[in-house]
């Protein structure tokens, strides 16, 4: 994942929190916040120190980005979106993360549905 598609300073994950509207399931909270001046859409995640050690927190962050470069084309241009895992997302495999994101995406209308 490109350097353009990543949120990486604290007051641009805080100004997200703030302004932007969350979604959530079981195993993700999604944060998003519209951008009209954007052209690609950036992502923040965030892993908290809770679901496990390092291992396991750079695993779920890789599926998380793995998810996002998959689904890149049927996904709103122009958004932020801050990721949060919960614990359940500890247990998953990737096949159920990418699940588990396609649905937060769609409650939060931000994922375009194909018809294959």
């Amino acid at each position: 994942m490109k350097k353009s598609y990543r949120i990486k300073k604290n007051i641009e994950f805080q100004h997200v929190f703030k302004k932007g509207k969350s979604f959530a399931n079981r195993q993700f909270v999604i944060y998003v916040l519209k951008k009209r001046d954007q052209e690609n859409f950036r992502i923040g995640l965030s892993v908290s120190k809770k679901i496990g050690n390092a291992v396991k927190r750079n695993e779920i962050k890789r599926y998380l980005r793995q998810c996002f470069t998959e689904l890149k084309e049927n996904i709103d241009k122009g958004n932020d979106y801050v990721i949060i895992a919960r614990k359940p997302a500890a247990e998953m495999n990737f096949h159920e993360v990418k699940s588990s994101l396609q649905h937060v995406l769609k409650v939060a209308k931000v994922l375009k549905v194909n018809n294959n």
